[in-house]
């Protein structure tokens, strides 16, 4: 099995992503401050399949590329140009409008959380050049 790790790099918060390769699924999702994302980041490495961290390139990633060379850990920066607003569309394919949400035209709707995670996804999407899927069950980190 081949894990790889996404973070959207941020100040205060981060999103991050743990996706199995073979299933083409992500394990693992949420918005974290840094701290957390770094305790399980080291948690993740020292699994058996775990391959290698992509970092969104935009701001914050310069600690993070000190940071995750002082422990060690393989990575590769991923450009974000782009990828905030990306993040909205794909956010409504995850988890899908309900209620009144359902009603607005899809350029008017505002996720109704941070969608950092998200950006990850759309980082290692973007690497693999194919979608991941999410279990409608994915409990998201820091929540």
């Amino acid at each position: 099995m081949s894990h790889l790790a996404a973070i959207d790099p941020g100040r205060s918060k981060c999103g991050l992503v743990l996706a199995d390769l073979e299933q083409l699924q992500v394990l693992a999702a949420g918005v974290l401050p840094p701290e957390r994302c770094r305790v399980l980041l080291l948690e993740w490495a020292q699994s058996p399949g775990y391959a290698a961290v992509l970092l969104g390139d935009g701001t914050g990633s310069r600690p993070w590329q000190q940071w995750l060379r002082a422990q060690q850990l393989h990575m590769q920066l991923i450009p974000e140009a782009g990828t905030t607003l990306a993040a909205r569309d794909r956010f409504w394919q995850l988890e899908p409008a309900r209620g009144w949400r359902r009603w607005l035209p899809r350029g008017l709707r505002v996720p109704p959380r941070d969608v950092d995670d998200v950006v990850a996804q759309l980082l290692l999407e973007r690497h693999l050049g194919q979608a991941l899927s999410r279990s409608p069950d994915l409990e998201l980190l820091g929540r």
